[in-house]
């Protein structure tokens, strides 16, 4: 079975942090948003991945030539065209008739995929959220979609694609994707995967659902925070250092120096990092930073940072250097 990962955006709404490196590489819980996907797929027989890049594409291509140990494919999106196009850049990866599994790169989830990646038809991961103008909405009856809205602007439904995609016939997928694309077929100003899947409808493909309770969006400062806060839960590490007081959960790097200082809860510190005279909670901290002499709360501070001063919220980039006074 292989995968599908898109992840050649740009990270913009995650600015400073994704200046420099990709949105997928920034750490929740321990572990870039990448790692936690690769880990889910791995672990439900995934053995072949085709990752697609962009934005700062080599980052990602060597942290998951180093850390997995799974065929990988890199294809290079240079021009961002929509998702329907990104996909289609694959199809010289993928043989005649194999199913293939996508998974949009922002998006970290806890669903058990055995069955689903065994069903007889295609399948798409779906939840009801509150705001369907952001998403594709998948309009069901008896259990199988009759229709798919790309983001609609008057309410048709609140049953949204979240990013998994389980497409058994992806002859079907590429020839529609190529049909949009040949017929300049575009959703506002894009390629639109959506657009595609329902093009599969229209030709007779039988699409159903799967429910999708625990999906995590790591796309804004705020949304990533709170699924740091939820995979805490999981991922917590034991930690102990003299003069500190640790309040779980929290992931703290084995490297990760600290002194006098108050972590958590919700806290996690990367690799390298110094935490001196500090109290951090419901925050981020990336690798070989060094935080001193602050109060965070609802913060993210980036790799190779330095901040130091007192008791203020943050969210600045990589290889900052910020004292507050």
């Amino acid at each position: 079975m292989k995968a599908i990962i898109p992840v050649a955006g740009v990270g913009s709404r995650l600015r400073p942090h994704t200046l420099s490196q990709p949105k997928v590489l920034l750490n929740v819980a321990g572990k870039p948003i990448i790692g936690h996907i690769m880990d889910k797929l791995i672990a439900s027989g995934i053995d072949e991945a085709i990752v697609i890049v962009g934005y700062l594409g080599e980052m990602i291509e060597s942290y998951l030539s180093e850390n997995y140990n799974i065929r990988l494919t890199f294809v290079n999106q240079q021009k961002r065209l929509g998702l329907a196009h990104a996909i289609g850049m694959c199809k010289e990866h993928v043989n005649n008739d194999e199913p293939v599994f996508i998974i949009l790169g922002d998006t970290i989830f806890d669903v058990e995929l055995s069955g689903i990646l065994n069903s007889p038809s295609s399948s798409l991961g779906v939840r009801k959220v509150e705001d369907p103008s952001r998403f594709g909405i998948a309009i069901t009856n008896n259990g199988r979609i009759v229709k798919l809205v790309e983001k609609p602007n008057e309410p048709v439904g609140n049953l949204a694609i979240v990013g998994l995609y389980y497409i058994r016939n992806s002859d079907s997928l590429f020839a529609c994707i190529d049909s949009l694309i040949r017929e300049n077929i575009k959703t506002k100003g894009e390629y639109q995967l959506t657009d595609a899947l329902q093009m599969m409808l229209e030709k007779g493909e039988s699409l159903t659902t799967f429910p999708v309770n625990n999906w995590y969006d790591c796309g804004k400062p705020e949304t990533l925070l709170s699924t740091n806060e939820i995979l805490l839960k999981s991922h917590s590490t034991e930690s102990s250092f003299p003069g500190c007081i640790i309040n779980k959960p929290v992931f703290i790097a084995k490297s990760a120096q600290i002194d006098n200082a108050i972590i958590g809860p919700n806290a996690t510190i990367g690799e390298n990092t110094v935490i001196k005279d500090a109290f951090i909670k419901n925050s981020i901290v990336g690798n070989d930073s060094n935080v001193q002499h602050v109060f965070l709360d609802k913060s993210i501070i980036g790799n190779n940072a330095s901040l130091s001063g007192h008791a203020h919220e943050a969210n600045i980039g990589d290889f900052s250097d910020i004292k507050l006074r």
